[in-house]
């Protein structure tokens, strides 16, 4: 008798229960709500603005042309000022990108992720996705709020330029274009090694400290090859006059991009040939 009640009931229960789909759109959103309730989302993000408007406009309202002396100082220029925090800001950002996938590794919620998406891959694809999302529109801000913000501070010296000037909108869009992809540099490094320190130790070491060991080489190797490390190439899109031997904008983020597309494939291949 209870058998003959349960069994009817089990079914009402199964059949008012929605069936739900593993759906890309359905994965991006759940990654988009993780980003923005970790703690460390706002922190980074935070620090990367204040770096690039707050040093931008120190720069500019301590700007004397007077002071300025040396082989570069006919290149000084607003855009060089406003964007001088670039280099540390490119770091704040590349650990958020570390954070958003190493970290779930460090916390053991990664296995929960990939129960919940047994393919893998649309959790990889999502998580790239909301960091470049995120960050483009962040790092374009701060870049133009930079920029604007040293305007009045630099007008009337030989630095100035004006929004409308040749190449400004292209380096301060180029900026926030390096910067997103910095971060997503930095997670595909983040989920190939599965470590938030070994993420951060690889993205700096491949930033900042290939051309310093690099000058050990002989001058003609060192040359030839500096251009096309990631942080020089990269660094080549938001410039707004190119040194002698340099890479142009256009090559500068073809280069960077090939360093970032091999990142996120070997990252791709890890997560589908490994356990997590």
């Amino acid at each position: 008798m209870s058998a003959t009640l349960t069994a009817p009931a089990e079914a009402r229960t199964e059949a008012a229960r929605p069936a739900y789909k593993v759906t890309f759109p359905r994965v991006l959103r759940a990654e988009w709500a993780k980003f923005l309730s970790l703690r460390s989302t706002w922190i980074t993000l935070g620090i990367s603005l204040l770096l690039l408007v707050g040093i931008g406009i120190m720069s500019a309202y301590r700007y004397d042309p007077t002071a300025v002396h040396g082989p570069g100082a006919d290149a000084k220029d607003a855009v060089t000022i406003a964007l001088r925090s670039s280099e540390l800001a490119q770091l704040a950002l590349g650990v958020l990108g570390v954070l958003i996938t190493a970290g779930e590794y460090t916390t053991g919620m990664i296995r929960s992720t990939l129960t919940a998406v047994p393919k893998r891959l649309p959790v990889l694809w999502s998580k790239l996705l909301v960091a470049f999302g995120a960050v483009i529109v962040v790092a374009t801000v701060g870049a133009f709020a930079s920029f604007l913000g040293g305007m009045g501070f630099l007008s009337g010296k030989p630095a100035a330029l004006s929004l409308g000037a040749d190449g400004v909108l292209r380096c301060l869009f180029g900026a926030g274009l390096y910067l997103a992809l910095v971060t997503v540099f930095g997670a595909a490094l983040g989920m190939l090694v599965r470590s938030v320190a070994g993420g951060i130790s690889l993205l700096v070491g491949t930033l900042m400290l290939f051309p310093i060991l690099l000058d050990i080489l002989p001058s003609s190797w060192n040359s030839n090859i500096t251009p096309y490390l990631p942080g020089e190439a990269g660094g080549e899109i938001f410039k707004l006059h190119t040194a002698s031997g340099a890479l142009s904008p256009g090559a500068g983020l073809w280069v960077f991009c090939a360093w970032v597309a091999v990142a996120v494939a070997g990252a791709a291949y890890r997560l589908v040939r490994s356990d997590s």
